[in-house]
């Protein structure tokens, strides 16, 4: 009973694990010490044993007898480079594995393993690791003083040829870790890596599971436990922990797109919140754990409602902002183009506003957008207007649908208003953000007249003078009604006065340069004002970049009178030949699309309006000079690029 109480504890996986044997039946083998061996007879070894180096030499005579397949069928000892102290030690611990030493089946099992090893044509790899090279030392008898020290020099010499070995051999420990356990996994038939592979896979669709049954009160229980959470860090342990325990079996998970939605949206609210610095976002969204959520998030998308898509794009934008997320943002176009129908205009301006933040195009997503948009026109909010119109911009997308029926909707001037008080301004900020979080909105049904505060105003004029569509009714209507604060206070002390003032200041020098048959540029004392507190350099601090000074450095050998940082207007321009008015423009990444390269909208204006003012520009872009390698290729791109614009 006893023998069969031991079988039964014993574990599978222990087959490919060395055997023990009793030390009366112990053959030769060998103690390693470094890159140098000895071999013992650790059946006659004794706690106080001393090396007798008489027999060394007969001893590495049979070496080359030993065979490396009786060390893996377990004939040799493979416990033999131990101290006898420590190998008697474990020898007493492991009664259990020593009994198991004499099944057939273990033998057998290792011959079975040994033939498909032959079988795969591995024999030379496997012979490789299971014995070590050696190097042959000549001993000389040595009286009983001359032992001890003979040791201790012995000791030096292996440990300077170990130095050695690495050395001309350029041992790399990871490299041969690796081979170590791709050799195991296609010794075992690959079974270790099938079964991570299982393993893995089942721990994925435990995950996946979003439809079937589900416990209601585990639902509600977890999303509580985000909702309360405080801080970012505090959701991200909630829904890890949630993650785990699913993953270790707990079903039906509580883990319902809702609640992942809801997860990804108050860790990105919770750092709104605090102001997270950059930095610390990204560091936040590398870790394992938030990785984890967001490909969670992926694979529930599909059966995300069009509330929690829109959440978790704006919360992927909060988070990675314009540097991570690029797979996920396709994932998102490519799931919200299948639920454009059932948007709202906060999901609407809410998606459009995540793209055009992380400079991500999408313009099959965008072109379903504007479908929408202009179906529902009516239901929009200020704000949501206000962001949509600028994502259309700032991507230069097309928004033709949208703007169109934006001029049937509001074609009267009464119908606009500009909001002056303050308070009134920070409850609707309030009211939208609020908004963003809300898992389930209702489509809003107000009245259509609009009540713009300055920054909306100035967003929506910028908009159309990207989008070159300021000869719109809409357009008319919103420039009007900005003439009505021109008695309001504009300072140079604050930012918002300051992009205010320039967005005003281009739109202005738009109309003026492109539309001066509509007059609806401002008076010029309105001008005036405006074009002094846009020009101010406290908020608009240029940064020169290794890009352009290495760009400037080669114009000098283009034997050219270059000049650098030029004003035109509102804008400044990288380098020009005066006499000649041509302009040189260095875009580097930030002037295009993260993921298509196209130039973004603010881009676009530049160029368009330095061209109606009459230059000829030329542009040098960060993937083209890039792909140029030394400076004679490089001098010859800016050769190539300026040789339409120089007489």
């Amino acid at each position: 009973m006893e023998g069969l109480l031991q079988l039964n504890t014993f574990s599978p996986h222990r087959l490919l694990q060395p055997l023990l044997f009793h030390q009366k039946t112990l053959p030769m083998v060998k103690i390693p010490t470094g890159f140098s061996t000895i071999r013992r007879n650790c059946g006659n070894m004794e706690r106080n044993d001393t090396v007798d180096f008489r027999n060394v030499d007969s001893i590495h005579e049979q070496e080359s007898e030993m065979d490396w397949e009786l060390e893996f069928l377990g004939e040799l000892d493979p416990l033999g480079f131990q101290a006898p102290k420590k190998r008697k030690k474990r020898e007493q611990s492991s009664r259990l594995l020593e009994d198991t030493n004499g099944m057939d089946w273990c033998v057998k099992a290792r011959k079975m393993a040994l033939k498909s090893i032959e079988a795969r044509g591995l024999t030379r790899t496997v012979e490789d690791l299971m014995t070590v090279k050696k190097k042959k030392k000549n001993k000389k008898k040595l009286g009983k003083k001359d032992k001890i020290s003979r040791k201790s020099k012995v000791l030096e010499e292996e440990d300077a040829d170990s130095n050695e070995d690495i050395e001309l051999k350029g041992v790399n420990p990871l490299a041969d870790a690796d081979h170590l356990r791709r050799t195991v996994g296609m010794v075992a038939g690959g079974m270790f890596e099938e079964k991570k592979g299982k393993t893995m896979e089942a721990f994925v669709q435990r995950l996946s599971q979003f439809s079937g049954p589900s416990d209601r009160r585990k639902e509600i229980n977890l999303n509580k436990a985000i909702v309360e959470a405080q801080t970012a860090e505090e959701v991200l342990e909630v829904a890890a922990e949630t993650i785990m325990a699913v993953g270790k079996g707990l079903s039906p998970s509580p883990l319902s797109p809702l609640n992942i939605a809801t997860a990804l949206h108050r860790i990105a609210k919770n750092m709104e919140k605090v102001s997270m610095m950059t930095s610390r976002r990204l560091a936040f969204a590398r870790q394992k754990e938030m990785s984890m959520l967001v490909g969670i998030a992926m694979t529930a998308l599909p059966e995300c409602s069009a509330q929690g898509i829109s959440n978790i794009s704006w919360a992927l934008s909060k988070i990675g902002g314009e540097l991570l997320y690029l797979s996920e943002m396709d994932r998102v176009a490519e799931v919200a183009l299948t639920k454009v129908e059932q948007f709202n205009s906060q999901n609407v301006a809410n998606v459009a506003g995540a793209f055009a933040s992380m400079r991500h195009s999408a313009p099959d997503l965008f072109s379903e957008l504007s479908e929408r948009a202009s179906n529902i026109v009516h239901t929009f909010q200020e704000q949501e207007l206000a962001q949509v119109l600028w994502a259309f911009a700032s991507l230069h997308e097309p928004a033709g649908p949208l703007l169109e029926s934006l001029d049937n909707v509001f074609n009267d001037e009464n119908q606009f208003k500009c909001i002056l008080d303050r308070e009134t301004f920070n409850y609707n900020e309030e009211r939208v953000v609020e908004n963003d979080g809300d898992l389930v909105m209702e489509e809003s049904s107000g009245s259509p007249d609009l009540n713009f505060n300055r920054d909306q105003l100035g967003n929506i004029a910028w908009s159309y003078a990207v989008l070159g569509q300021m000869d719109r009714v809409f357009f008319s209507h919103v420039w009007k009604t900005l003439s009505h604060f021109e008695e309001q206070r504009i300072s140079e002390q604050y930012r918002e006065d300051i992009m205010f003032a320039s967005q005003v200041h281009l739109v202005n020098q738009c109309l003026k340069l492109e539309y001066p048959h509509l007059g609806l540029s401002l008076r010029s004392d309105l001008e005036e004002k405006i074009s002094r507190a846009g020009k101010t350099k406290r908020f608009n601090q240029k940064m020169t970049s290794s890009f352009q000074k290495e760009v400037a450095r080669l114009l000098v050998s283009t034997g050219l009178d270059w000049v650098r940082e030029y004003a035109v207007d509102g804008y400044t321009l990288d380098a020009v030949l005066v006499d000649q008015k041509v302009a040189l423009e260095i875009d580097g990444p930030t002037h295009f699309s993260r993921n298509s390269g196209v130039p973004l909208g603010h881009t676009m204006l530049k160029r368009r309006y330095i061209t109606a003012a009459g230059w000829k520009l030329a542009s040098v872009s960060h993937q083209e000079w890039e792909e140029r390698q030394g400076e004679f290729e490089r001098l010859d791109y800016l050769r190539e690029i300026l040789k339409d614009h120089i007489v």
